[in-house]
C-alpha cells in the first residue's frame, strides 16, 4: 500500500478537525433551540396567568420573588431575542463549516481515488457505498 503524502495527511487532519467543529456547532445550536422552546412555553404559561400571580425566578442557586409578571415577561423576551441572535450566528457558522467540509471532502476523494483506489469518503452521516 502506498503511503499518503504529507499534503493528504494534512487534509485528513483538517477534515477531522472540521467534523469536530461542525459537531460542536450543531450541539450548541440544538441546546439553544431547546432553551428557546422552553422560553416560549414559559411566556405562554405566564400569559395565561392572572396579573397578580406570585412568580419566583431563579438567580444562581436561589429562587427570588419577582416584582411582577410584566417584568418577568420582559426579561424573558430580552433573553429570547439574545438567544435567537446566537442561533442565527450558529446557523451561519454551520453553513460555512458545511461548505468547507464539502470542498475538503471532494479534494480528499480526488486525492485518495488517484492513489490506491480506496473507497471515497462518505458524506456526513452516511457510510461509503450508500
Amino acid at each position: 500500500m502506498n503511503e499518503l503524502s504529507p499534503k493528504v495527511q494534512n487534509q485528513i487532519a483538517q477534515f477531522q478537525q472540521l467534523q469536530q467543529q461542525l459537531q460542536a456547532v450543531l450541539n450548541q445550536k440544538f441546546q439553544m433551540d431547546a432553551q428557546l422552546k422552553e422560553m416560549q412555553r414559559t411566556t405562554e404559561e405566564l400569559g395565561k396567568s392572572p396579573e397578580d400571580v406570585v412568580i419566583y425566578k431563579s438567580i444562581g442557586s436561589l429562587l427570588i420573588r419577582a416584582e411582577n409578571k410584566e417584568s418577568v415577561l420582559k426579561e424573558i423576551e430580552e433573553d429570547k431575542e439574545t438567544m435567537e441572535i446566537r442561533v442565527k450566528t450558529l446557523e451561519r457558522q454551520e453553513k460555512s463549516l458545511k461548505d468547507r467540509y464539502q470542498v475538503l471532502q471532494d479534494q480528499l476523494n480526488k486525492a485518495l481515488s488517484a492513489g490506491a483506489g480506496t473507497a471515497p469518503i462518505a458524506p456526513m452521516g452516511r457510510s461509503p457505498g450508500e
